[in-house]
């Protein structure tokens, strides 16, 4: 999968995308992210890419100049009007629609993706009119630019590709993957000040872990986030036990 992303920082991406899991799938041939300088797309002396407002009010705005030719320069002429588009063209912006797992999902499906970074007050109108296709935002807050939003989606859809994870099945069990937070998780040493692992996971019946594991993600998903139950897919049994949960939680108050 290939990503080509447009920004003003490019120093701020090698770090993160030399390191750990993203550095192995871009040297598997897995991963290909490519940054591009929006800066190297001006034509004046000082590398102007943004001006103040019309109309007026604080703050500057990126100039659509440089913007569509540094986009069009990778992916060719953009025309939304009148053609599709075969790579979408994704501006990170608080005013997108919310990142989920199941965006990423949906964008793991994709060979090539265009990121824009935002910067400033945002950008030009015209930008988001006629070059953007889709708009993502990685929560109700405002950050000083997309750079950081761009990361964390190169990132939760990167481990969604096939072979970039250790694991084949690792990301299927993620919080939010199967619709629910993750069960609680356990490793060596068996006994640590006093706190003992569950003894179900030491007893090697796969089909009672199994099922300890997916009452403890109900029992997560019930405690810290039941809007998602709303949405999950749940068995007769699942049911069940959430509504002994329920039941609990009603004879404490």
């Amino acid at each position: 999968m290939q990503f080509e992303v447009f920004t003003l920082l490019p120093e701020i991406f090698p770090s993160y995308l030399e390191s750990s899991i993203l550095q192995r799938a871009r040297q598997r041939g897995l991963l290909d992210v490519r940054v591009h300088n929006i800066r190297d797309y001006t034509h004046d002396k000082h590398h102007t890419t943004d001006d103040t407002p019309y109309g007026g009010g604080g703050g500057m705005v990126m100039k659509p100049g440089p913007v569509f030719e540094a986009v069009e320069s990778v992916l060719g002429p953009i025309s939304l009007q009148t053609q599709p588009v075969a790579v979408p063209v994704i501006l990170l912006t608080p005013q997108g629609r919310v990142f989920t797992q199941r965006v990423a999902e949906e964008l793991s499906r994709h060979e090539r993706i265009a990121l824009l970074c935002g910067r400033y007050e945002g950008v030009d109108e015209r930008i988001r009119a006629h070059l953007v296709t889709d708009e993502i935002s990685v929560g109700d807050y405002v950050l000083t630019g997309g750079e950081l939003p761009a990361l964390i989606l190169i990132d939760a859809v990167a481990r969604l590709l096939p072979e970039v994870l250790g694991d084949p099945t690792g990301a299927e069990d993620d919080s939010h993957a199967m619709g629910l937070l993750e069960y609680p998780h356990y490793t060596r040493p068996p006994e640590f000040r006093g706190w003992k692992v569950p003894d179900v996971l030491l007893s090697g019946d796969h089909a009672k872990i199994e099922k300890w594991r997916r009452e403890e993600a109900l029992a997560r998903t019930f405690q810290k986030r039941p809007d998602m139950l709303e949405h999950a897919e749940l068995s007769s049994e699942d049911l069940k036990f959430i509504e002994g949960l329920k039941s609990k939680s009603d004879s404490h108050r």
